[in-house]
């Protein structure tokens, strides 16, 4: 047998654990683990010497806005980015004008990410929400990997990105979780109360406090952790599966933690920035800054750590939101009228590798490699398919160097919405990554995005959830 590539003299991860092997690889999967030196001959090899080898990083939670926004991405601009970051597969939540509540709206996802032409794999979250929990089971035949929710009505304004995607009150969790509990599929929920943050908003726009400083006491630490036990209360009584998205407390990340302990099927997610940045970045960078939750004290970051260390995160996701500048500058007029959310798909995996190099916060890479690859493959049921370097599997691989440095520089970033990714600008990483490859293809090279694949934009394919669903 002649390989289409092989991957040699690298540390690859493999059962857990880091060893020096070779990797070889034929028809998009991997074929063969060996001793350095035994693969048979490959029409391409890569010579990793001195480097880690890792599977393909799988991010839990981007949002690309086409068809709705293409303006600010698209899958072919964000999934470039996702390239250059090492991601491999994504998993696209459903802000999409419309979310994708039905088969239709999702067929058409679907058919616009096969012709945009999208970099990586992709996967999708379907929505569910109190005002068609009818279509829930539905959609999950259609080999979506979860749902995705969010606890309020529809912003004014944005009613069309969140049509079949809220909750508004607690009869409509109630019922769309039991919906959701038939499928066996996880329900992601953003977990804020609503009323206690337009409340506060109210306040604060009455006494006239609209700058940057007020937008993290809008949304205090309560209004996250209260509704996060809510949610794992009725998940219990439901049976619904749940995942908590974006999770910045260590109050609600304690929470998931008992739950866990008493045998509940919850799954708990953060972000590089709730890691790694603090509510001070408000005040250097004002509305590019904002997301929510909100970013909190360096107190609470420093907390959020011990629940990374010790399991009970289970895995980091970018929440990648792209905006154009003139959607984020009305934030410096009134912060509360800017779009929340940053761009970082590019970063996640990165920023974490450099906490391992730098060795302050006690993280290991056998550690980013299970909360970045390996257990967001086995949550969302594309196990073994990803996750995982073994014959069979996609041949997704990270390679990367822990011995050289990056300098983050917008300019270079993928993104259609670069020019808003300012709260990393000039931040030094301890590693670099050299080599991103999808189903055997090398899609990124040396910091070089390669899009072109068999004549087409995109190497990308759809992967849909390997769990069956009831007749």
């Amino acid at each position: 047998m002649r390989l289409d590539l092989a991957v040699i003299n690298g540390l690859v991860y493999l059962d857990g654990m880091f060893r020096k092997a070779d990797i070889g690889i034929k028809d998009e999967k991997f074929a063969m683990i060996t001793e350095c030196g035994k693969l048979p001959e490959a029409e391409k090899v890569i010579d990793a010497e001195g480097k880690y080898v890792i599977p393909g990083g799988i991010d839990t939670h981007v949002h690309f806005r086409d068809p709705g926004h293409p303006e600010r991405g698209t899958f072919y601009t964000e999934s470039m980015a996702a390239a250059a970051g090492g991601t491999t597969t994504i998993l696209e939540h459903p802000i999409s004008s419309p979310p994708q509540y039905n088969k239709e709206i999702l067929d058409n996802r679907k058919k616009v990410a096969a012709e945009r032409g999208c970099i990586v794999d992709y996967a999708f979250y379907g929505a569910a929400g109190g005002q068609y929990p009818e279509e829930i089971t539905k959609i999950a035949k259609e080999g979506i990997v979860a749902y995705k929710s969010f606890l309020h009505q529809a912003p004014e304004g944005r009613e069309k990105e969140f049509v079949g995607l809220t909750m508004a009150n607690d009869y409509e969790i109630y019922v769309c979780m039991k919906e959701v509990a038939k499928t066996g599929l996880m329900l992601a929920s953003h977990a804020e109360n609503n009323d206690i943050i337009q409340g506060l908003i109210n306040k604060f726009r009455a006494e006239g406090k609209v700058g940057a400083e007020y937008h993290c006491p809008s949304r205090p630490p309560i209004a996250e952790y209260t509704t996060v036990q809510k949610l794992i209360t009725m998940a219990a009584d439901t049976g619904c599966v749940l995942e908590l998205a974006h999770i910045s407390t260590p109050e609600a990340m304690q929470m998931a933690k008992e739950a866990k302990a008493r045998g509940q099927k919850v799954f708990l997610e953060t972000c590089p920035h709730y890691l790694l940045l603090t509510e001070e970045e408000l005040i250097k960078h004002g509305p590019y800054a904002k997301c929510n939750p909100p970013l909190r004290t360096k107190e609470i970051v420093d907390k959020l750590w011990e629940y990374v260390l010790d399991g009970t995160v289970d895995f980091i996701g970018s929440d990648h939101g792209a905006f154009l500048p003139e959607e984020k500058d009305t934030g410096y007029e009134d912060i509360f009228k800017a779009p929340a959310g940053l761009i970082g798909i590019d970063l996640r995996l990165p920023l974490l590798l450099s906490e391992v190099a730098k060795g302050e916060r006690g993280i290991t890479l056998e550690r980013v490699v299970e909360l970045c690859c390996v257990n967001p493959a086995k949550a969302f049921n594309l196990y073994p398919k990803k996750g995982v370097i073994q014959p069979g599997s996609d041949a997704d691989l990270v390679i990367f160097d822990m011995n050289d440095k990056t300098v983050v520089d917008w300019r270079k970033n993928y993104s259609k919405s670069r020019e808003i990714a300012k709260v990393y600008d000039g931040w030094e990483l301890h590693c670099k990554l050299n080599q991103t490859i999808v189903r055997g293809k090398v899609v990124m090279n040396e910091g070089v995005v390669d899009p072109i694949a068999d004549g087409t934009k995109g190497w990308g394919k759809l992967v849909l959830s390997l769990l069956k669903q009831p007749e």
